[in-house]
């Protein structure tokens, strides 16, 4: 084989063996349940970006292709109405079966048939398959975050509590002291650029108007929290947007996701990868929405930045911080002397997304791709909110400056804090 089509292959293996290592941590029940509409069950990830493969690759570029199983299709196609028909999101903590094992061998027939594919298929049609067989890769790892995430929402609904994974010991250090770091304003480039990958909302390159702006050093700490609870943060009805009212009321909102008082009353306890553990001051918030970073922010007298302010900070530095390959285990505290740094900012990738002011929308010259593909991002830009920078759970290979995730303002299972921003002329305490 030659090296390019070895080389995919062996990116190929070990990003689906990456997958497994995921769920095998976990029981049947575990990888089947549903635990609400915004999450899906594991052997669900599993089987999806199996289809997504089978579906894109192998049903395009092998001739008379047989699915491996006619029903698969409906079961684990996602959101592609040009694909086809499928299964209700909110259900599918119902399809009992196929069952793990029956996945397990889904996924390592589409594997087998990948690998001939790679190997076989004809030189006219190698740089579109590479360019599909990219893009499924890098589907698969979103994937990969959103099972440790939708596991995570799943386990915490057991009244016992209990690990995903074996307790890590405590991290020790002093934290990172917060300072203000100034950038120009000016007229920025912004979004992707190149010949290396891209999803297509990261694009089209262009330019833009900023103003001279300062960011936080670190993001804000769960210590930072307790303070704005204490201060009667999820009362305080100025400080919120007021769609993120009328939600912390009906959803009766007091601390972030999965935190609550311990039984004493002398503090609070989250629940974690590890089980249920004492919140740290020290680690970063996460698990808050973007009313919540909002309201923060309008409590400390700051903002939120914009998704552009965010990119042209990182713009160029070294992607460096706590990633899915360092194991799956909580954001941890940026301590003094071990931070990695990006133009001057601790923990800008990995360890939590961080919420940008910014809407999802589409760049100046956007035009959606053609076919069931072109389903991928575009018809989500209304209604959500960008964050930047990956998180604790992200695989490494996922994060580029111009790398756009996003969610509803309202959603929290997600790995998500904030980082404060302010303008160059603003108080700078």
């Amino acid at each position: 084989m030659p090296d390019d089509r070895a080389s995919l292959l062996a990116q190929y293996q070990r990003v689906r063996a990456q997958t497994e290592a995921l769920a095998a941590p976990l029981s049947a029940e575990d990888q089947t349940v549903q635990s609400m509409p915004d999450t899906s069950p594991a052997k669900w990830h599993r089987a999806h970006t199996t289809w997504f493969f089978e579906t894109f690759l192998l049903g395009e570029f092998k001739p008379d292709y047989e699915p491996v199983h006619p029903d698969y299709a409906f079961l684990f196609n996602s959101y592609y109405e040009q694909a086809g028909p499928r299964h209700s999101r909110s259900h599918r903590g119902l399809i009992t079966r196929p069952g793990i094992a029956e996945i397990a061998a889904y996924r390592a027939a589409v594997d087998e048939r990948m690998a001939d594919l790679l190997e076989t298929v004809p030189d006219s049609q190698w740089t579109a398959v590479e360019e599909r067989v990219t893009l499924g890769l890098h589907h698969e790892m979103q994937h990969q975050e959103l099972l440790v995430m939708d596991v995570k929402h799943v386990l915490s609904c057991n009244p016992t509590s209990p690990a995903y994974a074996p307790p890590t010991a405590a991290a020790s250090g002093t934290i990172a002291p917060q300072s203000w770091v100034s950038f120009d304003g000016g007229l920025v480039d912004v979004g992707h650029r190149g010949n290396d990958f891209a999803f297509d909302n990261e694009g089209p390159h262009h330019q833009m108007f900023l103003r001279p702006y300062r960011l936080s050093s670190r993001p804000v700490t769960c210590g930072a929290w307790l303070e704005f609870m204490a201060d009667g943060g999820y009362s305080r009805a100025e400080l919120w947007l007021s769609e993120g009212w009328a939600t912390v009321q009906a959803e009766e909102w007091e601390a972030p996701l999965y935190w609550q008082e311990t039984e004493d009353g002398s503090g609070w306890e989250h629940f974690t990868l590890n089980g249920r553990q004492p919140v740290d001051p020290r680690a970063p918030i996460s698990h808050v929405s973007y009313f919540e970073a909002d309201a923060f922010a309008r409590w400390t007298g700051f903002r939120l930045p914009s998704e552009a302010e965010w990119e042209v900070a990182v713009n160029g530095s070294a992607i460096e911080g706590q990633f899915l390959e360092d194991g799956a285990i909580e954001p941890l505290p940026a301590f003094s002397g071990t931070a990695r740094q990006a133009s001057g900012l601790d923990q800008a990738w990995g360890t939590v997304w961080e919420w940008t002011q910014s809407p999802y929308s589409a760049y100046p010259g956007f035009r959606t791709p053609a076919g069931a593909l072109g389903e991928y991002n575009g018809k989500f830009m209304v209604n959500q909110m960008v964050l930047r920078g990956g998180c604790a759970w992200t695989p490494k290979q996922q994060l580029r400056s111009s790398y756009r995730n996003f969610f509803p303002a309202g959603s929290r299972w997600h790995c998500s804090g904030l980082r404060l921003a302010q303008d160059a002329d603003g108080p700078h305490v």
